[in-house]
């Protein structure tokens, strides 16, 4: 029996169950979201389950079909191309910002971001893979002060989840994420802010074509 919910808002809170359901494989790509089904399981009215898919929508994990309702949406070429052409365009602008307020707590926040991220691939914790690489991200974006791109590069992010879930799948990837990370930390550390820069736009583009490569051969 799923357990009630309890925090924030009902439609909230279904929105973060949904989306991890999704992120970890238990509503695959081209399932069907039924509104009564869901509305029976979390025990709440449909009115929040449909607030809650609604939302789920605009983040880009179901499409809303006519006379189907909520089909959770394929791993898209095209959408990856989308995000990560945003997020190579505003994330670096953010850093640019917030990078030179740092000061060593920041630093200290992203070691240990860093640290579990590196735990979460030891030990092949795919929950936390996705979450803990966006926790990372927007730490280094915390004193931007730009409060409406900010919440634009959340929802990037998010949308990223489920492709960098993908895109971790193999070793190679987790290692290169780990170092690239690291580097990150490294040169804002040492005051290099525009070649923290120009590596932020190498690490996005790089993820970019890894994942393209992985997507190109499932499909």
């Amino acid at each position: 029996m799923t357990a009630p919910l309890k925090h924030r808002t009902l439609s909230a809170a279904i929105v973060d169950r949904l989306r991890t359901a999704i992120l970890d494989g238990s509503h695959p790509a081209g399932t069907q979201l039924r509104q009564d089904a869901l509305a029976e399981t979390y025990g709440v009215s449909r009115i929040p389950v449909r607030e809650a898919l609604f939302q789920l929508e605009a983040e880009g994990f179901v499409r809303i079909v006519p006379h189907k309702g909520a089909i959770v949406s394929e791993l898209s070429l095209e959408e990856v191309n989308d995000v990560f052409d945003l997020r190579a365009l505003l994330e670096p602008r953010m850093l640019a910002s917030s990078a030179p307020r740092f000061e060593d707590s920041d630093l200290a926040g992203l070691d240990a971001i860093q640290g579990r991220f590196e735990a979460a691939i030891a030990a092949g914790d795919v929950a936390q893979w996705g979450a803990i690489n966006a926790e990372f991200h927007l730490a280094l974006y915390a004193k931007a002060n730009q409060p409406r791109t900010q919440s634009i590069v959340v929802a990037l992010l998010q949308t990223s989840d489920r492709y960098t879930r993908v895109q971790l799948s193999n070793t190679e990837a987790m290692g290169v994420a780990e170092l690239e990370h690291a580097e990150l930390i490294r040169l804002c550390r040492a005051g290099a802010f525009a070649e923290a820069g120009r590596f932020l736009v190498h690490h996005i583009e790089a993820v970019r074509r890894d994942l393209l490569r992985v997507l190109g051969r499932a499909a």
